[in-house]
């Protein structure tokens, strides 16, 4: 497994502090925004939105912050102009990197991209030059505690799941892009307690790092995290699980 793929995990995990759960509040929030205001107020049309919001009440954000979400969207709620970007680059030993941006300021988003990646000797790279290396998907991950495995994969991969991987109390579920809906449906008719449910971009192949590297790009990991405009980071790298889980 790839360290990008269990890393969505621990930040997820990591989120459960206040001051994070502010920020993936926003996040979430913004990601509902962008999708209604591409796609629409109706989740039925709206594969996206669906997605935004289910992703959003898997991490308990309030009902009537996505409802404004949503107005802000469609435009029946004043809000601010916001636009998608994603910026590609490289991070300590060569990771590439796929960062994704919903703003109201795409100026500041690039500088503080360019200050975050160069103070851990990362780099902007030219559109197109790492995208090529990653696959659209969706990651979903369920409390191991809330359903057993096999009766997890007999419903996931019935309802088109391509792979489940046990992890430490999880289980995580990785779909192809136009069957992560089916899959979070089947999912939720049964008592398992889904953690994370989003669409995501899997590596096809991952840079290995050890020691004061690996240390050097989880720290990239959750500096560009803490930027405010930036909605999900993406890399190819594969670290140790003892390394990983210290900086849980």
């Amino acid at each position: 497994m790839s360290g990008h793929s269990k890393w969505s995990t621990i930040k997820h995990k990591k989120a459960a502090n206040d001051s994070k759960r502010g920020k993936l509040f926003s996040k979430l929030v913004k990601e509902i925004t962008a999708a209604a205001r591409l796609g629409g107020g109706d989740v039925d049309m709206n594969p996206r939105l669906r997605t935004a919001i289910a992703t959003a009440k898997s991490s308990n954000v309030p009902s009537d912050n996505i409802d404004k979400a949503i107005l802000r969207g469609t435009g029946d709620l004043e809000g601010e102009s916001i636009e998608e970007i994603v910026y590609e680059g490289y991070g300590p030993g060569g990771v590439a990197l796929m960062i994704e941006v919903i703003t109201d300021n795409k100026n500041r988003a690039i500088a503080d991209i360019r200050h975050t990646l160069g103070k851990y000797e990362g780099r902007i790279g030219e559109r197109g030059c790492v995208a090529w290396g990653f696959d659209k998907c969706g990651l979903i991950v369920v409390d191991a505690n809330t359903i057993e495995e096999d009766d997890l994969f007999l419903v996931a991969a019935d309802a088109g799941a391509e792979d489940i991987t046990s992890l430490e109390n999880a289980f995580e579920v990785i779909t192809p892009f136009d069957q992560f809906d089916n899959v979070v449906t089947a999912i939720q008719t049964t008592e398992a307690d889904v953690q994370l449910a989003e669409l995501s971009m899997i590596p096809q192949n991952t840079v290995k790092l050890e020691g004061k590297e690996a240390e050097r790009m989880l720290k990239l990991m959750d500096a560009l995290d803490e930027l405010d405009d930036v909605q999900k980071v993406y890399a190819n790298f594969d670290i140790p699980d003892d390394i990983l889980e210290a900086a849980a």
